[in-house]
């Protein structure tokens, strides 16, 4: 029996996620036809692929060596698969303003299709806070920006949310709070907590925390994801953060798993935005329907709005 490409992404996603539930859940498919096709995979491999525990699905050293190959796998597939929209002979430059963690997590991956689907085309990219994004598009200095759009209230500025990635609890391997049935903020306000700063994140942690009687015990707060990743696989905190910059090893090969939080937390939401007054041009709604397409957004549904 051959590898089917089915059973790399199930391999993939549990990997990434420590655990076949949230594989599932992420895939929209069952838990038993995951782990079917896991054991499929490790009888036509002869390896163990994970080691299975309470806790979750931790890669063997054969799951780690077959990971690396998956990721060139699906970055292949991906290559072919790529989005074409009409107009592939577009030609101009396209002024795109991004905050830090839209440039890090995000746009790298969708900068490479748009770069296949229209290889005439400029981007030209500039890092800037929130503020300064805000500036520049009602300046005309950008023709766009992608942004957390949740962050945004500019009543001058229009933008449309396309991705919504949910916000866990961030825990090391074998952490205590996992063998719970259910984590809340009470639960998470017992242990040193890492707070992110950048891109705002501390002000909407703190919106969350305000609705409920707990506050989070603030060890650090620092404006880099890594060192939030780091400290928390070395059991120095806890850190509530987006699917979007989850990883489930640290830069030292420690496993952080996560945890559904019981109460409500906003999703991190990220989208386009920009100056309702200016004229699109055909690269800006290139640029545009190329982000509705990639997320399942059909173009012609007008889900344009003025941030209020």
């Amino acid at each position: 029996m051959a590898i089917s490409f089915k059973q790399i992404r199930y391999f993939v996603s549990t990997a990434e996620s420590g655990q076949v539930s949230q594989a599932a859940v992420a895939l929209s498919i069952s838990q038993s036809a995951i782990t079917t096709a896991i054991k499929d995979l490790e009888v036509e491999l002869g390896a163990t692929l994970f080691t299975r525990s309470p806790q979750g699905m931790e890669l063997t050293a054969a799951g780690r060596a077959l990971l690396f190959h998956a990721y060139e796998v699906l970055a292949k597939v991906d290559e072919m698969t790529a989005i074409n929209l009409p107009g592939s002979n577009l030609e101009g430059v396209l002024r795109v303003a991004a905050s830090y963690t839209v440039i890090g997590y995000y746009l790298p991956h969708h900068l490479g299709r748009l770069q296949r689907s229209f290889p005439n085309l400029e981007i030209q990219l500039f890092e800037l806070t929130r503020e300064a994004i805000e500036e520049g598009l009602l300046e005309n200095r950008y023709d766009l920006a992608v942004i957390l759009t949740a962050n945004t209230n500019n009543p001058y500025l229009s933008k449309e949310t396309h991705l919504s990635s949910k916000r866990r609890l961030w825990v090391p391997a074998r952490h205590r709070l996992l063998s719970l049935p259910s984590v809340g903020l009470k639960e998470i306000a017992e242990e040193p907590y890492i707070m992110l700063t950048v891109d705002e994140a501390a002000h909407t942690s703190l919106k969350y925390w305000s609705n409920t009687p707990y506050r989070p015990s603030v060890r650090l707060r620092t404006s880099s994801v890594e060192a939030t990743r780091s400290l928390v696989a070395n059991g120095q905190g806890v850190a509530i953060l987006s699917d979007m910059v989850h990883r489930p090893w640290s830069l030292e090969g420690r496993r952080i798993e996560t945890i559904d939080i019981a109460d409500p937390v906003p999703a991190m939401d990220l989208g386009v935005a920009w100056n309702p007054t200016v004229a699109f041009t055909p690269a800006m709604n290139a640029f545009r329907d190329y982000f509705r397409e990639a997320h399942h957004i059909p173009i012609g549904r007008q889900r344009d709005h003025a941030a209020e």
